[in-house]
């Protein structure tokens, strides 16, 4: 139970932006300038399909789509079963945390 809660602590903790580009940028070899073009470039297509009515999955982190309902439109986020293992949600993942 304390891992969870330690888990769900991190939720109180947000990044904006420009710290995910620096931290991606300790990871890949490019210049924060370019790694900003492809978080926004990426952002952008995400919303576009959601625009079209496509879902948009990324593999070992989930599924972003569109439920249309009778009351209305509703954004929707399925994490992939690696994301729900770190969380201690019902999953199947096996692998590396």
């Amino acid at each position: 139970m304390v891992v969870i809660k330690e888990r769900l602590n991190i939720l109180s903790n947000n990044i904006d932006k420009k710290e995910l580009v620096n931290r991606i940028a300790q990871r890949v070899p490019l210049p924060s300038s370019t790694i900003e073009r492809v978080v926004d470039a990426t952002i952008e297509e995400i919303y576009e399909s959601l625009k079209q009515g496509e879902g948009v999955t990324l593999r070992n982190f989930g599924t972003f789509y569109i439920d249309s309902r009778r009351s209305g439109t509703v954004f929707k986020f399925n994490p992939a079963q690696r994301l729900r293992a770190i969380f201690g949600w019902s999953s199947t993942y096996k692998g590396d945390l």
